[in-house]
């Protein structure tokens, strides 16, 4: 069989995988039908040895994908086979129970929400494990001083160890996000045609909530037809801003790695990777670039899922193909994406000594701030400190000169600054602030 999509044959972990491949989702959708119809026995409403027997042959041993792709040939529903073929395994006594009361979106939306609830967990666990890789080095890197860049630009000087307390504490906000809305995205129905649960007779609520519990999953309280788009238009969100994190932080390590900042780069296996078909000596953040280009298509699936939220009246069908592909690709890309940076980030190659030396390398321009406030806390004025220092940073650049120097040189600034506390000033890791405190606090709060 000739493969089309990159995630049957290049993207993607099997335990993910296997949540959304084709036996799976009949299975959940035959364990929605198995669980209707323990549920209606409880009511009343079907025999108990008919429940029991639905319950016994809901199984893809019984109820195969070959079976149930033939009789959709024949009805052109895909539930409808299901039930068909539901129905012939389970005999004719109590076959004729099958789906009883129920509509398709039922079956179809709470099967959805057992395949999301076995993909979170999985979600949330990749995030608990990049976290702890994180961390582990915003541990090590808590004193490691390096330049910190804004607009593209040196700085002023932070710790490689605060650089991945930041990542871990956004980690960390992604995972409290994924927990919190599965209370929303995990449910299920079974309230029937427009969500009157009409067909299920006066037990219908008890009926629907006894599906749910009997799943593990929680309940759509007022519905239409099917489960509100809005919960999943808010799950594939969350998903893309996990992915745009992700794309952050690998971005920041393509950065790193360029040849003229060499900071930090990924691993690279010395005995058989290969950077480039033709410049050898190239190693190049294939991870990385990997990350931020699936980011890409995480996000792009936010617009159909919004899109989905505005049916027609209590129902059309213009969500279910688009949902066919959004939820396998976002989960699956994003798992594949964890994976990536769990990688890159426990293997990641980091280089103090190529901080220190690039920090050297502004000459102590980095420090201006440090000396405008030292300034401050001898009595001058912080605007006119402000002035004062760039006049000397300006001077101290265009003539080639250390800041430290330069500072020395001037008479304003020696009137208020002895020579060791303009050395001193100008020490980057004597400007770190806080950011031991940081990390340990930051480290403090993971689950």
């Amino acid at each position: 069989m000739s493969l089309l999509c990159p995630i049957d044959f290049r993207y993607g972990r099997p335990r993910m995988k296997a949540i959304f491949d084709e036996e799976t989702r009949l299975q959940r959708l035959l364990d929605v039908e198995a669980a209707l119809a323990r549920a209606e026995a409880r009511a009343g409403v079907v025999p108990t040895d008919a429940a029991k027997g639905i319950s016994q042959h809901a199984t893809t041993k019984e109820v195969t994908p070959a079976r149930v792709a033939e009789l959709e040939k024949e009805t052109r529903h895909d539930i409808m086979a299901v039930v068909f073929a539901l129905t012939e395994a389970s005999g004719a006594e109590a076959g004729r129970y099958v789906h009883f009361g129920a509509t398709s979106n039922d079956i179809s939306d709470t099967a959805t929400a057992l395949q999301l609830r076995d993909a979170i967990a999985i979600l949330d666990e990749d995030l608990a494990t990049l976290a702890r890789a994180l961390a582990d080095l915003a541990k090590k890197h808590k004193k490691t001083v390096m330049l910190g860049r804004t607009h593209g630009q040196a700085a002023v000087p932070i710790t490689f160890g605060l650089k991945m307390a930041v990542y871990t504490a956004e980690v960390e906000r992604h995972r409290e996000r994924i927990v919190e809305m599965s209370k929303r995205v995990v449910v299920g129905k079974m309230s029937g045609a427009v969500g009157t649960g009409a067909a299920f007779g006066p037990k219908a609520l008890e009926i629907q909530a006894a599906v749910m519990a009997d799943l593990g999953i929680g309940v759509d309280e007022a519905t239409t037809q099917v489960v509100g788009r809005d919960r999943y238009a808010e799950f594939i969100a969350v998903l893309a801003n996990v992915a745009s994190s992700l794309e952050k932080f690998a971005t920041e390590v393509r950065n790193l790695q360029r040849n003229e900042i060499g900071e930090a780069a990924e691993a690279f296996e010395r005995k058989g990777q290969v950077g480039s078909s033709t410049m050898a000596q190239k190693e190049n953040p294939v991870n990385a670039e990997n990350v931020v280009s699936l980011a890409r298509v995480v996000r792009s699936l936010v617009i159909p899922a919004y899109e989905n939220v505005a049916l027609w009246h209590e129902r059309d069908l213009t969500n279910s193909a688009s949902e066919r592909i959004l939820f396998p690709h976002a989960c699956v890309l994003l798992d594949e994406m964890l994976a990536r940076s769990i990688d890159i980030f426990r293997t990641l190659r980091v280089y103090p000594e190529r901080m220190m030396a690039n920090l050297e390398a502004t000459r102590g321009q980095v420090m201006s701030e440090s000396v405008m406030i030292a300034l401050t806390r001898k009595g001058m004025g912080r605007q006119e400190a402000h002035r004062l220092v760039r006049d000397v940073a300006m001077k101290a650049r265009a003539e080639g000169r250390h800041l430290r120097d330069a500072l020395k040189a001037d008479k304003r600034v020696r009137a208020r600054m002895t020579e060791k506390e303009i050395d001193d000033a100008t020490r980057p890791e004597r400007y770190v602030g806080q950011s031991e405190a940081i990390v340990a606090s930051v480290l403090g709060k993971i689950r």
